[in-house]
C-alpha cells in the first residue's frame, strides 16, 4: 500500500484547549515572548521537544504496574539492564533521571579545565555540562552542515579530517573522549552513517581515546543506515544498531527519546574502574546504583520501550511521517534542512526571515510567530542557544545556523494536527516580511534559552 498508517490504535485521548489568537498575545507577554515559559493547557500543538512527550503503550503501561520500588536490587532495574545489554552490548548499566544526568556525571569524571571534548555537534545540555568542567566542547561536523538545503545521506557525519587536525593541534592528553550524537539533533535530526562511525572508532583506537555515543535517538539512526548505507539494507534494525554500539566504549542516553519513556536515561561502559567512580558519584546526587533516581515503574517503562522503538513498522511510520510534514513545507517554499531527519523538521529561519539581523534573533522570532499564529510551540535552535555572548559586554557571536525545530513527539498526534501546522506555517511564511526581531531583556549564564526574557524591537 502507498499510504503509510500509524501503526497503533488510540484507546485514551486527551482533550486540546483551542485558544484563541488574542489570547496568545497575552500568554506571549506574560511570559517574555519565550516558549519555554508557556503553559502547556495554553498549547495547541506542542512540538517543543520530542524528550519525555512520548505515548505509551499498553504494553508500557501494564510494565509500570509491575514496577518494584526496592531501593536496592529491585527486579525492575534487572530488567533494564538485561534489555540494554541485549541492544547496546556495554557491560555496565548505570540507570539516571535523564540524559543530562548522565552527561553530568560522566564529564564530571573523565573531563578537567583545559580538556577538549569533539563531537560532531555537541547539544545544548552536553555542551553545557562539558564547560561546567571547564573544559571546551568543540563541534567538527562535515562541511555539508552548513548548508541547510544540500542534500546528503549522512549529514550528521562527523569531520574525520578535522578529528584528526585537532588531535594534532592540542594533544591527545587534552581529550579526554570523543563524542558522538546519534541522529545529529542540532543539525537536523540528520544521522551518522556506519562507515564514519567506525573511522571516528579507528582514530579514537589510534590515539588511545575513548569513543562514546550520545545515543539519545539510536533507533532512528540504525534505521537510516538501514535506508541510506549500502550493505544494510536486509540487515534487521536490531542488528545494526548492536554493530553501532561495539564501536563505542561507552554512551549515554536520555530514554526520553528512543527508550520511549517519559522520563528516565542512563549512562553505560565497558571499564570497570570508571563504572565504579561513576556509580560513587551517582550515589550522592541520583540514587543507588538499582534505582538511580527513577521509580522502579519509570525502569520497567523504559525495558519495554526499548524493544518498542525498534520495531520497524513503527520506525517506518516514524520517518514517513516526518517526511510529510517536510515535504509539504518545502513545497510550499518554506526552507527547511535537508533532507527531513528522523524525529523533528527544522525550518531555516536564517533564510526564511533573512530581513532580520542575526543580533536579533530570526529563529527566536519565528518560534514566537508561529505560537501567536496557530497556538503551535516550537524550538529555536539558533544564536538564542548557541550564540556566544561577548564578557566584555560587546556583540555576541551568532550561532552557524539559525533554525526552528518542529520536533514531532512519539505516537501523539495524527496526519491532521500535522496538516494543521503545515498550514499554519504556510500562513507565517506567506507575510515574513512583516516579522520583526526581538532583544534579550533577561537571561542566564547557563542555557540561557530555558529562562531568558525578551522584548520585540519597535519600529
Amino acid at each position: 500500500m502507498k499510504t503509510i498508517i500509524e501503526p497503533f490504535r488510540m484507546k485514551v485521548v486527551e482533550p486540546i484547549r483551542m485558544t484563541t489568537r488574542e489570547e496568545r498575545e497575552r500568554f506571549l507577554e506574560e511570559a517574555g515572548f519565550n516558549l519555554f515559559l508557556i503553559n502547556a493547557e495554553n498549547v495547541i500543538i506542542d512540538l517543543l521537544t520530542d524528550s519525555g512527550t512520548a505515548a505509551m503503550s499498553a504494553e508500557q503501561w501494564a510494565a509500570v504496574m509491575r514496577g518494584d520500588e526496592s531501593y536496592a536490587g529491585s527486579p525492575s532495574f534487572y530488567r533494564l539492564e538485561r534489555a540494554v545489554r541485549e541492544i547496546f552490548g556495554f557491560r555496565h548499566v548505570i540507570p539516571t533521571h535523564q540524559g543530562r544526568a548522565a552527561e553530568r556525571i560522566l564529564f564530571s569524571i573523565m573531563c578537567r579545565k583545559g580538556d577538549v571534548v569533539p563531537n560532531n555537534t555537541h547539544f545544548d545540555t552536553t555542551r553545557a555540562n562539558i564547560e561546567h568542567t571547564g573544559a571546551e566542547a568543540i563541534d567538527i561536523p562535515i562541511p555539508e552542515f552548513f548548508k541547510p538545503s544540500a542534500h546528503h545521506p549522512f549529514k550528521g557525519n562527523m569531520d574525520t579530517s578535522a578529528l584528526r587536525d585537532l588531535i594534532k593541534r592540542v594533544g591527545q592528553k587534552r581529550i579526554p573522549l570523543v563524542m558522538l550524537t546519534i541522529t545529529n539533533n542540532s543539525g537536523g535530526g540528520q544521522p551518522v552513517s556506519m562507515a564514519n562511525i567506525r573511522e571516528v572508532k579507528s582514530i579514537c583506537s589510534e590515539e588511545n581515546i575513548p569513543l562514546y555515543l550520545d545515543a539519545c535517538r539510536f533507533a532512528e539512526n540504525a534505521y537510516f543506515i538501514k535506508l541510506r548505507e549500502a550493505g544494510y539494507r536486509s540487515r534487521p534494525v536490531r542488528e545494526i544498531a548492536r554493530e553501532i554500539f561495539s564501536h563505542a566504549d561507552g554512551c549515554t542516553m536520555s530514554a526520553k527519546k528512543d527508550g520511549m519513556a517519559n522520563i528516565g536515561g542512563f549512562l553505560c561502559t565497558n571499564d570497570d574502574q570508571l563504572a565504579q567512580s561513576e556509580k560513587d558519584l551517582l550515589i550522592l546526587t541520583e540514587g543507588f546504583p538499582t534505582y538511580g533516581g527513577l521509580a522502579g515503574r519509570d525502569l520497567e517503562a523504559i525495558a519495554v520501550g526499548l524493544q518498542e522503538v525498534l520495531h520497524e513498522d513503527y520506525l517506518e511510520y516514524r520517518v514517513v511521517s516526518t517526511q510529510y510534514l517536510g515535504r509539504h513545507l518545502a513545497e510550499g517554499g518554506v526552507p527547511i534542512v535537508e533532507p527531513p531527519g528522523g524525529h523533528a523538521i527544522y525550518i531555516d529561519a536564517g533564510a526564511m526571515l533573512a530581513h532580520i539581523p542575526r543580533c536579533y534573533y530570526p529563529a527566536q522570532a519565528l518560534v514566537v510567530e508561529l505560537y501567536r499564529e496557530a497556538g503551535i510551540r516550537s524550538c529555536e535552535i539558533g544564536s538564542v542557544m548557541f550564540g556566544k555572548p561577548d564578557p566584555t559586554g560587546g556583540e555576541e557571536a551568532p550561532a552557524a545556523l539559525e533554525l526552528v525545530r518542529l520536533a514531532i513527539p512519539r505516537r501523539v498526534y495524527t496526519q491532521s494536527h500535522i496538516d494543521y501546522v503545515v498550514e499554519a506555517i504556510l500562513a507565517v511564511n506567506e507575510r515574513r516580511s512583516k516579522v520583526g526581531g526581538y532583544r534579550i531583556t533577561k537571561q542566564a549564564p547557563f542555557l540561557r534559552h530555558f529562562s531568558a526574557r525578551f522584548e520585540p524591537l519597535r519600529s
